[in-house]
């Protein structure tokens, strides 16, 4: 029995993350990126992964009526969400979730093989 999931064509799968870089659908990124099940970015960020405003999600919010989830992949730890941000995000009916990029990474994995409307903001690192 296969028990892997079955991905539509053209949808975005993190095959790998080490080391400050990342391998999805194929392509080499090392530097912040977005990825959406149908797409990747390279993340516009302007902030500190620990002083992140509105601004640093305006690639985000032009597609926020195709989320849910945001998973914020914030380098080797979690980073504290500033209440204003989260408010911010739950006008918009989004959840921002904060985990290490490697969590991150993998839940994304799994969220969107699940059909979830999730995308994935990636802050790399270097262990």
């Amino acid at each position: 029995m296969d028990v892997t999931p079955l991905l539509k064509a053209g949808q975005q799968v993190i095959q790998s993350y080490k080391n400050g870089v990342f391998k999805i659908s194929g392509q080499i990124f090392d530097s912040p990126v977005i990825v959406f099940c149908e797409r990747t970015y390279i993340w516009d960020i302007t902030s500190d992964i620990n002083d992140l405003c509105e601004d640093d999600f305006k690639q985000i919010f032009s597609h926020a009526d195709e989320l849910d989830v945001i998973l914020l992949g914030c380098g080797d730890a979690p980073i504290f969400i500033p209440p204003q941000l989260r408010q911010i995000m739950s006008n918009k009916s989004m959840q921002l979730e904060s985990m290490d990029t490697s969590a991150a990474c993998r839940t994304y994995n799994v969220m969107m093989a699940e059909g979830r409307r999730v995308c994935a903001a990636l802050y790399p690192y270097k262990s």
